[in-house]
């Protein structure tokens, strides 16, 4: 048994990360285990929920991840931690399967999160109406931007049933964000800082955290996974610039058989000569385009093993490393490995986002996509992502020799066969 909570909202916006993060924190300090999982496909978020709490965070999401794997995370987490914090996506409701649909799964109540600094007694309705339209088992609310004591007041005595669990202040500062949303903790000089801070703030009831029910995580079986990868070593792209993978997939190539070997393409290392096998994951080479244009070991590695028939997988920030050019937000233009003939400039939109899976000879890969660029090529796409839920064409899949890239982040768990097969040779 395990205290649990999903801390969810009406949208995005309303402090949901900030929260999850400063309470987590706060448990911590407390001397509490706690473990924090991510709602959805994401990257950065779980980077500052790890800083938060300090244990790592991985994803749960009923497509993506399936009711299996979610329930055996969740069952891990609980035999290792004294609460466990969900952390939801987008609004409670939104997205098939919801936030909402992931509570009611596994009996997980709602923390609801919201953004008061602009009402008071409204407040009541809006949490009302989250909990009745699903409905959901709602715990309490966590009120963000309160003004006053007398603010919290009003807050609280609108909520009728439901307690105010916590309130968090107007912040004087707020977490950095950039494009893809937040800045990485890593380049946050005084994140833990920042995370005491905010865990200070947090005004917590402790009668009414006390009298949160444990909630039954039951035990789930663990499969054994086939030995599909054994014997290949997987050399895989790990710094500032390539940084956004899912810690299961790393996993389940490890699980697999697979031997890891990092390398950092910024630090201009070359690819390791032991690889059998190159993963280069997505991430932020839009800001760091001038370095590794000048990052000739690391050019002519890639390319030589690219010449071998060495498999490579490269997905969305590793894909734009691969191109002939990289255009910066600022609209200069950077040489790249020059492997996937094109040219990836970046957009003042958001170019692709959702959750998507890809049709393979071992069955459906899934994932998601997220990103601001735009790749221009004369390479035709050897396959195309379908997206859920509305099962249209999604992201381009290119092939190009033994390179299988494409703007598609592949959540490895999701099929590990399919997984395996990206980076063995083909045999013909």
């Amino acid at each position: 048994m395990v205290k649990a909570l999903l801390v969810a909202a009406v949208s995005s916006g309303q402090g949901k990360t900030t929260v999850t993060a400063a309470l987590a924190r706060k448990l911590v300090r407390m001397g509490h285990r706690v473990r924090v999982f991510k709602c959805g496909p994401d990257f950065i978020d779980p980077m500052l929920l790890e800083r938060a709490s300090g244990a790592p965070v991985q994803s749960l999401d009923l497509w993506m991840v399936g009711k299996e794997l979610c329930s055996r995370q969740l069952a891990q987490a609980a035999a290792e931690a004294d609460v466990i914090l969900i952390e939801g996506v987008m609004g409670l409701y939104d997205g098939t399967p919801s936030s909402a649909d992931l509570s009611r799964e596994f009996g997980v109540p709602v923390m609801a999160v919201i953004d008061a600094g602009a009402m008071a007694q409204t407040a009541g309705a809006l949490v009302h109406g989250l909990r009745d339209y699903g409905p959901v088992d709602i715990a309490g609310v966590i009120a963000n931007r309160i003004a006053s004591e007398g603010h919290a007041k009003m807050v609280a005595a609108s909520l009728r049933d439901i307690p105010l669990f916590a309130t968090l202040p107007k912040q004087a500062r707020s977490l950095p964000e950039r494009h893809l949303g937040l800045v990485l903790p890593d380049e946050v000089l005084d994140i833990d800082q920042l995370l005491d801070e905010l865990a200070d703030q947090l005004v917590f009831d402790q009668a009414a955290w006390d009298s949160l029910p444990p909630v039954q995580i039951g035990p789930a079986p663990t499969p054994q996974k086939e030995p599909l990868l054994a014997g290949t070593t997987i050399a895989v792209a790990r710094d500032a610039a390539f940084m956004f993978l899912y810690p299961a997939n790393l996993d389940t190539l490890r699980a697999m058989g697979a031997t890891l070997k990092f390398f950092s393409p910024l630090a201009d290392e070359a690819v390791p000569v032991e690889a059998d096998a190159v993963y280069l994951p997505g991430g932020y080479p839009e800001l760091h385009a001038e370095q590794l244009s000048q990052a000739a070991q690391w050019t002519a590695s890639i390319r030589t093993v690219h010449a071998a028939g060495t498999p490579i997988f490269a997905e969305c920030g590793g894909m734009m490393a691969l191109a002939d050019t990289l255009a910066d937000k600022s609209g200069a233009v950077w040489n790249m490995a020059g492997l996937l003939p094109g040219a990836v400039a970046m957009q003042p939109r958001l170019a692709g986002l959702g959750s998507q899976g890809l049709e393979t000879p071992q069955g459906v890969l899934r994932g998601h996509t997220f990103h601001y660029s735009k790749l221009a090529t004369g390479v035709p796409p050897a396959a195309y992502t379908i997206k859920h839920p509305s099962a249209i064409q999604g992201e381009a899949v290119y092939r190009v020799g033994s390179l299988t890239a494409s703007y598609f982040h592949a959540y490895f768990a999701s099929n590990p066969a399919a997984s395996a097969a990206l980076f063995l040779r083909s045999v013909t």
